[in-house]
Parts: C-alpha cells; structure tokens; sequence
C-alpha cells in the first residue's frame, strides 16, 4: 500500500510520461504481438474515458451556462470564445500552408498505391444544425452524441438560470451531479499513465518503417508545422496577453500526453477541463462550457494544419498548380469546416474531404493517407488539445476572471488525487 500511495503522490505528468516511454520500449520489443499484448489496456481505459465523457458533458455544461447565466456577460464569453476558435484556426492554416511548400512532401513521388477512395457524404451546414438537435435527449446520451448533449444541457442550465429561486431543487442536483462526475472523473484520470503505456505501445509495435519511408517527408510536414503551432504561435498569444509561456505548459502538459497517446480530443476531455480549471486557473463555470465546446469544434490539427498540408502534397503528387483561389478556398474551408463538421466522425477524413472538394483537387490521394493516419494522428490531436486550453486562458485573460495565482504556480492542487476541491497555500512546486 505504501508503494501504491508512493507512486500516486507522483504528479501526473511525470507518471504519464514514464507510462509514454514504458510503452514505446515495450512497443520495440514486441513488436507486432503489441496489439494482442498491449492494445487491451489501452482499450480499457478508452472504455472507462467514453464512461464519463458523456455524463461529464451533461452535468458540466448544464452547471456552467447556469453559473453564467446569473451573470451579464455569458454571451460576451461566448463570442469572444467563437472568435478565438476562427482566429487560431486561420493562423493554423497559414502555419500549414507554410510548412507545405518548405517541405513539398508530394515533390517526386510516383506509382503510390493510392486505395481505393470511398465516396463520404459531406453534411450540409443545414443538416449539421439539424443535426445538432437532439429528437430525443436520453437517446443522444446513450449513443454518446456529445454535440447533442451540448446542447441539450446548454437549454437545462439557462432553464436553470432563467427560473432562479424556483429551480434550486434543480440547481442542487446538478451541481451535485457534476461534483459526482468530477470525482469519477479525477479517479478515472489516475489510470492515465497505464492507458498511455497501453495504447502507445500498441502503436509503436505494429507500424512497420516499410509503410512510413515514402511518405516519411509528409510526416515530418505534419509533426513540424504541429509543433511549430503549438511552440511558436500559441506561445506568442500567451505573450501578447502578458501571460508566462512556461507556467502554460506546465499546466497543459498532462492533457498534451493523454492527446498525443488516445488520438482523441473527447477521450482527453476529462484530463483537459480538470488541467484547465486545477492548474491554468480558468474559472470552473467557464472552462466547463468553453473546454468541452472546443473539444468538438476546435481542431487546429486535424481541421486546418493536416487539411492544408495534404491539399499541398496531393495537388504536387498529381503536378496541379494551386492558384490564389484555391489558397483561399483551402483556408476558408478549414476555419469554417470544423465547427461545421463537428460532431461528425471521423473529423480529419471528412475535413480532408470536404478541402480537397472545395478546392478542386482529386480524392484518390486519400486512401494512401489514411494508411497513416494513426501516426499523424497523435501529434494533430496533441495540437487540438492544446488549442482547447489556450482559448479559454485567452477569454479569461481577456475577462479578468484568469487566477493568476493559478496559472503562475503561486497556489495549486496538490499532485494525485487530492480530496480537497479548492488550492493549497503553496508553491506549486513539481507540478
């Protein structure tokens, strides 16, 4: 017991990080057998993260719009959270048509086995908003329709909020209820490191370098222009508003692991709002309804960087001269595509897709893109992630609700599990 205690006063980061390396190293030494060994345990903590997910959403989301709802700025929080959504997607964009002529990964390529290319049908914007709304409520929750969810709590809280004293009865049993999933939600978090080692693991050993070397530049595309965007211009926004580079990271480092190792911005959702909240100092009220909003609609990876690179490479595998239209086609479709798309699966496909039919630019190159996917996956999902913290601490910032003393480490949560629900008096200190 006293070992267990041990290894869970370990802050989390540092425990998943050791789980990401165990798991590459195990992944080496299996090799293919990885996936029979290895995948299970990532499967089961997938499986235990979809578990709270979808309750999460509820309880969060309905408690959040009717904290802020007693309020005279919760529409101003909103929009300014929209735009900041369009912002960093336009800049991820132009980081990734950038990164596509650098690196011209469809430069010299010939005789790729391209796949065969399945028709996607690309929803309407009408038939997204119709499709946003649920028909049936307790439907939506058992099939895990976030978006749906979304906004089904969205309408309870501002019911909440609007009826005031007569619904405290309501009001209780929804902040108990998000106290409940939260708590869930935090005992959920601590099987992180062996979830990562599980699902990292698995990756690594059943790659072969046969199905990466002629694709290899367009890889390397992916990881650098994602980097570049999370180390250069995030950084640059958290300067612009005053705020410290370092502390950020510090903070969103644990979301960015699970991200890089689950490849699903909806399975990190949970680590993303408790890392937000316990260690970047955005108000609870706000971050539970702008961190699960970004989770389905703010994808600076899959839905701007990894559309725009692929756009460059296809159209230079099939000798196609991009004009200005096109360019601009591309950066409007990737801003606009995302929220457009959200809720969709399979996001980057159908991102993919809906481009390179905006643009004008032939789908066979994505059947031997897909082939790849799980790899840049990672890295496009660590990138959402990160775009997701970075907003609401923007808003906040923008607001003068951001606990500074938060998200500069003066004050914390104590590393693990801690049962208190406020901050300690004391340096943040390996956190």
């Amino acid at each position: 017991m006293t070992l267990i205690a041990s290894f869970f006063r370990i802050p989390l980061w540092q425990r998943t990080f050791g789980g990401l390396i165990a798991g590459v190293l195990a992944g080496l030494a299996l090799g293919p057998a990885a996936g029979t060994w290895l995948q299970p345990v990532g499967d089961v903590y997938l499986n235990l993260i979809r578990m709270v997910v979808t309750p999460l959403v509820l309880f969060a989301i309905a408690s959040s719009v009717a904290r802020l709802g007693e309020g005279t700025g919760a529409v101003r929080l909103a929009f300014r959270t929209l735009i900041w959504f369009a912002v960093t997607s336009l800049l991820a964009v132009l980081v990734g048509i950038a990164f596509g002529h650098l690196f011209n990964p469809g430069q010299g390529l010939t005789g790729l086995p391209l796949g065969e290319v399945r028709a996607r049908e690309i929803p309407t914007p009408l038939e997204v908003l119709i499709g946003v709304v649920p028909r049936n409520p307790f439907q939506a929750l058992a099939e895990g329709k976030v978006l749906q969810v979304l906004l089904f709590a969205a309408f309870v809280g501002a019911a909440v909020a609007a009826l005031g004293d007569r619904a405290q009865s309501v009001r209780r049993v929804i902040d108990e209820g998000a106290a409940v999933v939260f708590r869930i939600t935090r005992w959920v978090i601590q099987l992180t490191p062996f979830g990562v080692f599980g699902l990292i693991g698995s990756v690594v050993g059943g790659y072969g370098w046969e199905a990466l070397l002629p694709l290899g530049k367009f890889i390397v595309a992916i990881y650098a222009a994602c980097l570049f965007h999370i180390l250069v211009v995030y950084p640059a926004l958290l300067k612009l508003h005053g705020l410290g580079v370092v502390p950020f990271f510090r903070g969103a480092f644990a979301a960015q692991q699970t991200a890089f190792a689950t490849s699903s911005s909806l399975g990190t959702l949970p680590i993303t709002l408790r890392q937000t909240v316990e260690r970047l100092g955005v108000p609870q009220a706000y971050a539970a309804f702008a961190v699960p909003l970004g989770a389905n609609a703010k994808m600076d990876g899959c839905g701007a960087i990894y559309p725009a690179i692929a756009a460059i490479f296809i159209a230079q595998y099939f000798r196609i001269e991009l004009s200005l239209t096109q360019y601009v086609l591309i950066g409007l479709t990737a801003v606009l595509g995302s929220l457009g798309t959200a809720g969709v699966p399979g996001t980057s496909i159908v991102m993919l897709t809906l481009t390179l039919s905006t643009a004008g630019l032939p789908l066979e190159g994505i059947g031997y893109l897909v082939a790849i996917d799980r790899i840049i996956d990672m890295i496009r999902t660590a990138t959402n992630v990160t775009g997701q913290m970075v907003v609401p601490v923007l808003v906040a910032r923008e607001e003068g609700v951001l606990n500074r003393d938060i998200y500069d480490g003066r004050v914390a949560w104590l590393p693990g599990d801690p049962e208190t629900e406020q901050p300690e008096l004391v340096k943040a200190t390996g956190i």
